[in-house]
């Protein structure tokens, strides 16, 4: 490891960006009271979020700010090139032995506790799962960004989202209708343009996410684009660099040219459209003194309690049915990755866990043949 990633404060950092993004939705929702006074409330507890975080640092534990959980392995869609579904993380049978909600909310209490502040929800299809939506609904101090396919946005799931505020739909989107319906499927677009009109209708937060190739990089950055998020009050856009799960799609990854032109981007919609907050993941890897995954500034919980380093990297060897939150942290894979320097190497686009991915199998299973 360099001298310059050994000096670098990584939850200074992760903090430092929870309070920007904080900040800007402030910005983004100053014309909706009931939003503003809930992300008042969630920055002080945002605060107290980081004090914990950094009390545990200086005791030499790292904590990282926000988790990404997928919730259930069922889709009812088959979007060209889905990473979930070639690593056969995603299925159409319905699913078994899965975290009941019970054990989801365990685990956020967990979080709570150890000052997590943000947990992704995905999938499958997080919202075939309510009654876990529900149970994370009561965590208040968390937000839950719910990353949808919005097929399955009902009456129901609008009272929820106006009772929970703390409950974020992002709804997936290519670009316009031919790119968003060739990859998602015939109709797709005009559903999810329909779920944003309605959210708007009525002043509810609500984001797109993004894949962002090098093929639709330049259309998904465009005004035309961001412009007609912006219109119907889209409050946050999370642009998604694609992660090749078979050879064949590599060309497809943003490289460092597209990653920079990202970057620039995203400054100039800042910049131009200050009522939306962007996020890129994972983001600049140089400005973050390396890969974040693996506990470091987030992991990946699968449907069935896996404790995996990122979702493009489905390898675990502890599962959350019968560890803590606290001992998923310090597995022995995560540990290896960490301390190893793999989270640190170069790589030429996408993630770097997934080019390495024989290196983890190895880990993997030299901590099995242990």
């Amino acid at each position: 490891m360099s001298e310059d990633n050994k000096s670098f404060d990584l939850q200074a950092y992760l903090t430092k960006g929870i309070e920007r993004v904080v900040a800007d939705a402030l910005k983004a929702t100053l014309k909706n009271p009931k939003q503003s006074a809930f992300l008042l409330r969630f920055a002080a507890a945002s605060k107290a979020a980081s004090r914990r975080r950094r009390e545990l640092e200086n005791a030499g534990e790292h904590v990282p700010s926000f988790l990404i959980a997928s919730i259930t392995s069922k889709c009812n869609l088959h979007c060209a090139g889905c990473y979930s579904r070639c690593s056969h993380a995603t299925v159409d049978s319905e699913p078994v032995s899965q975290l009941s909600s019970g054990e989801w909310l365990r685990i956020f209490d967990e979080a709570d506790a150890l000052g997590i502040s943000f947990i992704l929800l995905a999938g499958g299809e997080p919202m075939l799962r309510r009654d876990i939506i529900e149970a994370a609904g009561k965590k208040r101090d968390i937000i839950f960004p719910i990353f949808t396919n919005g097929t399955f946005m009902d009456e129901r799931y609008f009272e929820l989202l106006e009772k929970c505020r703390n409950l974020i739909p992002i709804m997936s989107i290519e670009g316009g209708r031919k790119v968003t319906d060739e990859r998602r499927g015939r109709g797709i677009y005009d559903r999810l343009i329909q779920n944003m009109d309605e959210l708007n209708r009525r002043s509810l937060i609500f984001g797109a996410s993004v894949t962002v190739t090098t093929e639709n990089i330049r259309e998904v950055t465009s005004n035309r684009f961001i412009n007609t998020l912006h219109e119907r009050g889209c409050k946050v856009v999370i642009f998604v660099e694609f992660v090749p799960v078979t050879d064949d799609a590599s060309h497809l990854a943003p490289g460092d040219g597209e990653r920079e032109l990202l970057n620039k981007e995203i400054a100039r919609l800042r910049a131009e459209q200050p009522g939306m907050v962007y996020i890129s993941f994972p983001g600049d890897e140089k400005s973050s003194g390396g890969c974040v995954a693996a506990g470091r500034g987030f992991f990946h919980i699968n449907s069935h309690g896996g404790a995996e380093p990122c979702p493009f990297s489905p390898y675990s060897d502890i599962s959350l049915k019968t560890a803590s939150l606290r001992e998923a942290l310090h597995s022995p894979l995560f540990t290896a990755l960490r301390d190893g320097g793999v989270l640190m190497d170069d790589h030429t686009g996408g993630c770097v866990l997934y080019e390495k991915r024989a290196l983890v199998e190895s880990l993997l299973s030299g901590k099995a043949g242990a």
